[in-house]
């Protein structure tokens, strides 16, 4: 077996790979911004602290988005299912493509989405009654995480494997 031959799955499982760390890193980053929000509300008054977690979670999802694609790759390639399948570089490469917007959008909204959250936890900090609309802040960065989320599925499951 020449490396040309093996070189499409390699292109496959960096796009699995891309969405997952990404989108991944993004999660974290952004989990990690609003918690260090939260930790300050939550020293200065812990009965906030189911609100601020909620608002601390949100940048979380697109961590899952990411997981949710690498899953579907990784099946559809057949690295889950044990029958790993052939396939030539243009395939590796249009597997590789479909998860670039999860995983790009994923680590850019969810840093986004921290920022805001942090910031939406300073509104629940100095006006609780006001979370539903703390809530809406984080939640309009998640649209775009959504948006690439179901572009990447659609043309990952869209991508035909011999």
């Amino acid at each position: 077996m020449s490396i040309m031959s093996e070189l499409g799955i390699v292109y496959a499982l960096l796009g699995a790979a891309v969405a997952v760390l990404f989108a991944g890193a993004g999660s974290a980053i952004g989990v990690g911004i609003a918690g260090q929000a939260a930790a300050g509300v939550v020293t200065e008054d812990p009965s906030k602290f189911a609100k601020v977690l909620i608002i601390q979670l949100l940048p979380g999802t697109q961590g899952l988005y990411g997981l949710l694609v690498g899953f579907i790759t990784l099946s559809n390639i057949g690295i889950l299912g044990g029958d790993i399948a052939q396939i030539d570089v243009k395939t590796g490469l249009l597997i590789l493509a479909a998860c670039l917007p999860i995983g790009i959008v994923g680590l850019l909204s969810g840093i986004a989405q921290g920022k805001t959250a942090a910031a939406s936890i300073g509104i629940v900090a100095k006006k609780p009654d006001q979370f539903g609309k703390a809530m809406l802040f984080p939640a309009m960065v998640e649209t775009y995480a959504i948006l690439a989320l179901l572009i990447s599925f659609l043309a990952v499951s869209g991508i035909k494997i011999q």
